[in-house]
């Protein structure tokens, strides 16, 4: 049986974990400006008992406004951003995708799925690994490229961080990232140099293809 948590209960730690250090930071600046939960919540129109709950990080309906009222009463700038992390759920598409790409295979060849970054705590992952070849073969799936820079920044710090010589980048062959890779220029070319052609023939013979390549599907 598979041990891999389910999404809605990684997300459901993380909120938890994400509440309770909102909470921490609300309550240390309170404290330090040595002001009451009473005075915080009058001037954030909130009453103290939610904003005692904020601060215990024991409130799950929190909305953003009324974190963002606490802070600036508290003279905090609240930013929220997200990072490249978990690898997120895959569609039909992109399941679609990558068995496409695994039929052009050598028999030699194969596919390990989601691969994760050998560093603890990191939870990023390769889509996949190609297996059967002389290097180091990682494979990201796109269904739809919409960020070329952004793709790349994230597929060479994978390389930085793993064991990864060389990188199959397999995008679905449409209109739209025909042209995304087309107005990328030289860029996306120095980051795959070999030809989609070549890396085929070399995977359909069982071959290392000899760098890094785009292929589409």
């Amino acid at each position: 049986m598979s041990t891999r948590e389910r999404p809605a209960d990684q997300g459901r730690r993380l909120g938890q974990r994400l509440r309770q250090a909102v909470g921490l930071e609300f309550r240390e600046a309170r404290v330090t400006l040595g002001l009451s939960q009473a005075t915080v919540g009058a001037a954030a129109g909130l009453s103290p008992t939610i904003v005692g709950r904020i601060e215990r990080g024991v409130l799950p309906s929190v909305s953003l406004e009324q974190l963002a009222r606490v802070s600036i009463v508290l003279g905090l700038d609240l930013a929220l951003r997200f990072y490249p992390g978990g690898r997120p759920l895959r569609d039909h598409a992109q399941l679609a995708l990558i068995e496409r790409f695994r039929s052009v295979l050598h028999p030699s060849l194969g596919l390990r799925f989601e691969v994760p970054i050998p560093i603890v705590g990191d939870r990023r992952a390769w889509d996949a690994h190609v297996l059967g070849t002389p290097v180091a073969i990682g494979l990201e799936a796109e269904t739809r490229l919409r960020d070329v820079q952004a793709v790349e920044r994230r597929i060479g710090l994978k390389m930085r961080d793993s064991s990864i010589d060389q990188v199959i980048l397999l995008l679905a062959d449409t209109h739209t990232n025909r042209a995304a890779i087309h107005d990328a220029g030289s860029s996306i070319q120095t980051m795959f140099p070999v030809p989609a052609r070549s890396a085929l023939r070399a995977l359909r013979e069982g071959r290392d293809p000899g760098g890094s390549a785009i292929i589409l599907r």
